[in-house]
């Protein structure tokens, strides 16, 4: 069990619905990380979040992913992050965690933006998901999940809680609030990556992406419209000492998500 976990977290513009373009530039940004253990990308990292998924999608062996595989053997480091999957005539926002020695799991978005009518362009997951890595237990999501503290909540005692977002700078203030909200509420660690820039739609995103800790405290946040990056070491002692210290989990109501 490795107790420590370096996280990288790259808040950069994204190129509108131009994977080359945004694949070259993260591959530069990448190797800028001397030494990780996890690199995380926005949601739709490659694409940018345009509704044209017919047009964006791959497959899951498309060009995108192999990248993904190149990056992370590259940089001995798991690359993750969301992109449009087309897979048995259904479209997917889909989270993908690549290892370095090539093996993954992934993630479907459960709740599409409805007032974005990504409902219409897309198929939503339906199962959420635990990855275990290096000792820790990580729970991925993306954007809007953000607003629905259920689909979230930590039964199963995850460490680390991964949101990757296009979230627009008009409601920024809920994005910062309620990724405090869930750290607290889940005694995780919450790392979040969200896009800065304007987006096709003229939607601009501003980032405001965090590292907090699971007392509610933040580590690191982004400044808002800057592109960066930033590296952290995260400690599973000092949270399973947190969570022993004050175990309000063992007063959780019991519930069931259908």
């Amino acid at each position: 069990m490795h107790s420590e976990l370096i996280v990288s977290q790259i808040q950069t513009d994204l190129v509108w619905e131009n994977a080359a373009a945004n694949l070259a530039k993260f591959s530069e940004l990448i190797l800028s990380i001397e030494q990780t253990d996890v690199i995380i990308l926005p949601e739709t990292f490659n694409t940018g979040f345009s509704m044209n998924s017919a047009k964006l999608a791959e497959k899951m062996d498309g060009k995108t992913m192999q990248w993904m595989r190149q990056e992370a053997k590259k940089a001995n480091a798991v690359v993750c992050g969301s992109i449009i999957i087309e897979e048995n005539q259904h479209y997917y926002n889909r989270f993908i965690w690549m290892q370095p020695d090539g093996s993954l799991k992934y993630y479907n978005k459960r709740h599409l933006f409805r007032m974005g009518e990504e409902h219409k362009n897309f198929s939503p997951g339906s199962e959420k998901i635990i990855i275990e890595y290096k000792g820790w237990k990580i729970c991925p999501m993306i954007c809007y999940d953000l607003r629905f503290p259920v689909w979230s909540r930590n039964q199963e005692q995850y460490d680390l809680l991964i949101y990757v977002a296009n979230w627009p700078e008009v409601r920024i203030n809920a994005w910062e609030k309620l990724l405090f909200a869930r750290a607290i509420e889940n005694q995780s660690y919450v790392a979040s990556v969200n896009r800065i820039g304007m987006d096709g739609l003229g939607v601009n995103c501003s980032g405001s992406s965090m590292l907090i800790d699971p007392k509610g405290d933040c580590i690191w946040k982004a400044k808002n419209q800057t592109e960066s990056i930033n590296t952290t070491s995260i400690s599973l002692d000092d949270l399973n000492e947190f969570r022993n210290r004050f175990p309000v989990g063992m007063d959780a109501d019991a519930f069931e998500v259908k």
